[in-house]
């Protein structure tokens, strides 16, 4: 076989709790797989590489920088550059799932600015 399989923790169910967990994390790539509760977020930090979420249920509330949050619903791929502040969060009752797709891995990025 010469495909490489990952698994990451399907939401068969309506989510109980946030969840975050690092599925692949080579020297191409690292992904992440979230779900976000109602009321639960991704504390604000700086993205660490070119950072595309791609989200496939419910809806993002995401804020960049200083400029206003917006909401992003179920189907849409998001595109954030490196060294952007950014703040995820669910607010709505159903659960948010996406994933972050983070090219290059953030290992071979330079240091991220502070906050």
């Amino acid at each position: 076989m010469i495909e490489k399989v990952f698994h990451y923790t399907r939401l068969d169910t309506q989510a109980q709790e946030r969840k975050i967990e690092r599925v692949i994390d080579d020297d191409n790539v690292a992904l992440n797989h979230m779900i976000l509760i109602q009321g639960t977020e991704v504390p604000v930090h700086v993205s660490n590489s070119n950072a595309y979420m791609i989200i496939v249920r419910g809806s993002m509330t995401l804020a960049l920088e200083d400029e206003p949050a917006n909401e992003h619903p179920a189907g849409e791929i998001l595109a954030i550059p490196f060294n952007t502040k950014m703040r995820v969060t669910n607010e709505r009752p159903e659960a948010l799932e996406f994933f972050v797709v983070k090219a290059p891995n953030p290992r071979e990025m330079p240091a991220v600015k502070q906050l």
